[in-house]
């Protein structure tokens, strides 16, 4: 199984979802691994905290170069990140990375940078990594005000490139949200592919638990 994670924005939960469907793929047997090819932000570890979580929730050991070949230490845009350090990042060397992580596990959950169409150098996006990747997304939406707006561009934009949207996950960002079931019935109604589970709101979040509200995409 190989999926590619996006998210309709920053911060709408594409760690949890990316970390929960490895337990998913662990509960059916398969060895498994996460990719996160950019990442930006230094954690407490010393590390980046998201690269962490996937790496925590597989279970197939891989060089943490393979898993996060783009790494800055500044939780900025990454393209900005990239230009700032002097990096030009390369998705020949992520497709790369992402071949050798393929060939050692079962199951392999790669996880984007921000939204669909975040840049990620100066004529390149993550949409155009997926592209490249040729793998069916998952897309996650953090319930909130405009949810419904950002899925929907989102949509557009995967149909733009050619893409499968395997499924998408209702993640439940804001605790407070007025109306949720209604905005989820819209969300239903409007996204072409199967609802893969409604996370709650999880305090802190936690990819084993979210796991339980999961299944994993057909195929």
């Amino acid at each position: 199984m190989r999926l590619f994670v996006i998210g309709t924005d920053t911060g709408v939960g594409k760690t949890l979802v990316a970390a929960a469907l490895l337990h998913k793929c662990r509960e059916r047997g398969f060895t498994c691994v996460g990719m996160k090819p950019v990442a930006a932000g230094r954690g407490q570890s010393g590390g980046n905290e998201d690269v962490d979580a996937l790496i925590a929730a597989g279970n197939q050991a891989a060089d943490r170069r393979l898993v996060n070949p783009y790494f800055f230490d500044e939780p900025i845009a990454p393209h900005i990140a990239a230009e700032e350090a002097g990096v030009v990042m390369a998705l020949s060397r992520i497709k790369d990375c992402f071949t050798q992580l393929s060939a050692a596990a079962d199951a392999v959950v790669v996880e984007g940078a921000g939204g669909f169409l975040v840049p990620l150098g100066a004529d390149q996006d993550s949409g155009d990594l997926a592209r490249l990747l040729g793998l069916p997304l998952v897309l996650v939406v953090g319930m909130r005000l405009g949810c419904i707006n950002h899925a929907l561009l989102t949509q557009e934009a995967i149909r733009s490139r050619g893409l499968t949207l395997a499924g998408w996950v209702a993640n439940r960002v804001s605790p407070d949200m007025e109306r949720f079931e209604a905005n989820l019935a819209a969300l239903r109604q409007r996204l072409a592919a199967p609802l893969l589970g409604v996370v709650p709101f999880l305090d802190p979040p936690d990819p084993a638990a979210a796991a339980d509200y999961l299944m994993l995409p057909d195929g």
